[in-house]
């Protein structure tokens, strides 16, 4: 018996209207403002006709004040599965068409039943926010449904990536959602996050500031470090979201999607004995060892607006995935900060989660001095450093270049530490302070009655750099693996990954532990 062509008419009817979203109208001043619909960025994210939607037909219950005749189709959120470069993924994409994409109870239910099914299945989760925040005439009703998603987010958060999208509106409560997954991504253009708006700062403390300070992608990349990705519109934020996949598993009990070369190259890289100076004062930019040291062009940098004084990204080498943490002497020259802590020790977590071995390029002339990073608790934010690496249990794998001062040595996973290999270039120094300074204090009596206290330096600094600052002098007490031949790092740090591939590492049982906050 075929079924009844009415009841094919009405379902494609109601299909219909989940695709029109707030209307026609709306949706074509959508596209002349340059802005993708919720249903487009999704059709970009997904392989061509593997979307699954859930919940295409939940409308608003509409007991709301002022929307008990106000049809919403789908309650302003599009949500669903379907495959990434043949992946299976799950993504909502909040639709600014229907009441401003504004959060109410359905709205909300139908986020939470997809990062539900996600955990249960164990998938990514994509999160393309475009909302005008809380749904005011559902009252207490839309802040329980931000709870039960914040709930979510952090249930999800280690289990599987979660990745945002800031592509539109992200005001108020809406924006600690995004804050609480692993990466955020924001278009340059149409998007702001913030929990307080101009005029509300304004009311409150008398101070006058624009968006573009404080919730523009520049403001959020460059100055609070919430978000660690500007993508120049909708489409390049998808792109990008998908490149960030690529590089990480599907959940935290499987494999980075490794991509591993029959053979590795050992073939030598001149190059890496041209990069660092002659004089050790002189710097030098840390991403032409990073070029040479990774697969040509597979180097995805994390956060790169934010504390450039260390560098951090996903790159592959002889196809296997790992996660680089570089000092930048091409800034600040390569000391750690309040920032620069915070950066490196998320990102290290981050590995750590999701078993991506970690590579760790060292040339640290330590902390950066200063009453501000004193005040700032500079002690407590280079403490997360220490802590994320000594808790990781992945392959960690240090090159030292040049410098590695004092505590800032350490921060940068010493053997100490848990490095599974450490090595070193011959020019590295390993010391408790750089020989100028160690020189001055040791030997202070000594240059104040010389006659010639500038020869006496230079000949007790080398001295120092011989006895006390050479990496043979580590080597020695078995602090490093190995002192190599700058060529052959590319080679010896891949052979090291390979043989790292099946490590298993485990910590005292305990519920966690407590990281410096």
């Amino acid at each position: 018996m075929a079924i009844d062509p009415k009841l094919l008419d009405e379902l494609n009817k109601r299909r219909q209207e989940g695709f029109d979203g707030g209307g026609r109208e709306k949706l074509a001043k959508r596209k002349e403002k340059g802005l993708l619909t919720a249903r487009e960025r999704l059709d970009i994210l997904f392989d061509e006709g593997s979307f699954q939607e859930f919940g295409m037909h939940a409308l608003s219950n509409n007991h709301g004040f002022g929307v008990e005749k106000k049809k919403m189709p789908g309650d302003g959120v599009v949500t669903g599965i379907g495959y990434v470069s043949g992946r299976l993924v799950a993504a909502y994409a909040q639709d600014f068409t229907v009441s401003g994409g504004s959060l109410g109870q359905t709205h909300a239910k139908k986020i939470c039943l997809l990062m539900d099914y996600a955990m249960k299945a164990g998938i990514p989760v994509v999160c393309i926010n475009d909302s005008g925040g809380a749904r005011i005439q559902e009252g207490v009703q839309a802040l329980s449904g931000y709870g039960q998603i914040f709930f979510r987010n952090v249930q999800a958060s280690g289990l599987v990536p979660q990745i945002s999208i800031i592509a539109g509106s992200c005001a108020g409560g809406a924006a600690y959602s995004p804050a609480l997954t692993d990466f955020l991504i924001m278009t340059k253009k149409n998007s702001a996050m913030f929990i307080c708006g101009p005029q509300v700062i304004q009311s409150a403390t008398g101070e006058k500031a624009k968006l573009e300070q404080f919730a523009s992608a520049s403001a959020h990349a460059s100055v609070s470090g919430n978000i660690h990705l500007i993508a120049e519109d909708d489409g390049h934020a998808v792109e990008m979201s998908k490149v960030l996949l690529s590089y990480l598993p599907l959940n935290n009990m499987d494999e980075p999607p490794h991509q591993l070369t029959e053979q590795i190259s050992l073939d030598e890289i001149d190059g890496f004995n041209k990069i660092i100076p002659a004089d050790s004062k002189t710097a030098f930019n840390v991403h032409k060892v990073i070029d040479l040291l990774v697969d040509g062009g597979s180097f995805f940098e994390i956060m790169k607006d934010f504390a450039k004084n260390i560098v951090t990204g996903f790159a592959r080498i002889d196809g296997m995935v790992v996660g680089i943490v570089a000092n930048q002497p091409a800034y600040k020259v390569g000391c750690l900060d309040i920032d620069a802590s915070d950066k490196a020790a998320r990102f290290v977590r981050v590995c750590n989660i999701y078993q991506i071995p970690i590579v760790t390029l060292v040339d640290v002339p330590g902390f950066i001095p200063g009453l501000a990073q004193e005040q700032g608790g500079i002690i407590r934010h280079g403490a997360k450093m220490l802590f994320a690496y000594a808790a990781a249990t992945v392959p960690k794998i240090t090159l030292i270049m040049r410098k590695a001062y004092g505590g800032a040595y350490l921060a940068m996973c010493s053997s100490d530490l848990g490095a599974d290999l450490v090595y070193a270039w011959p020019t590295a120094e390993i010391a408790v302070m750089g020989a100028d300074g160690a020189v001055k204090i040791i030997y202070s009596k000594e240059l104040k009655k010389s006659k010639n206290p500038e020869k006496l330096m230079a000949k007790l600094n080398a001295q120092y750099r011989e006895e006390f600052a050479s990496p043979y002098q580590a080597a020695a007490n078995d602090l490093i693996t190995d002192v190599i031949d700058p060529a052959t790092s590319r080679g010896i740090i891949s052979l090291g990954l390979r043989s790292l591939l099946s490590k298993r590492e485990t910590r005292p049982p305990k519920k966690h532990g407590n990281i410096p906050l």
